[in-house]
């Protein structure tokens, strides 16, 4: 295996990993801001307020985009087995 087909294939499982990672992420710190801007504007100082929020728009988008998550790491899944005897030379 070559270090550019090393290099190749790290570079695709870092982008499926940002892919996977970046709807769930975004959506949580998006929420955070929100509920802190909110804490901010009626000055109530209560540190457990944002977790049920988070956990409830991180739960919506999970259902919203697994099907699309689950093709990401199927396919990509998919192409690593199929490549398995071109990586073994």
């Amino acid at each position: 295996m070559t270090p550019e087909a090393v290099m190749n294939l790290a570079y695709q499982g870092m982008r499926v990993t940002l892919l996977l990672s970046a709807p769930l992420l975004l959506t949580a710190l998006l929420v955070g801001l929100l509920i802190s801007l909110f804490q901010a504007a009626t000055q109530i100082n209560e540190m457990t307020l944002s977790f049920i929020p988070k956990i409830l728009a991180v739960l919506a988008v999970l259902v919203a985009s697994g099907p699309y998550l689950l093709k990401l790491i199927v396919d990509f899944t998919r192409e690593l087995f199929t490549n398995i005897p071109f990586m073994v030379m």
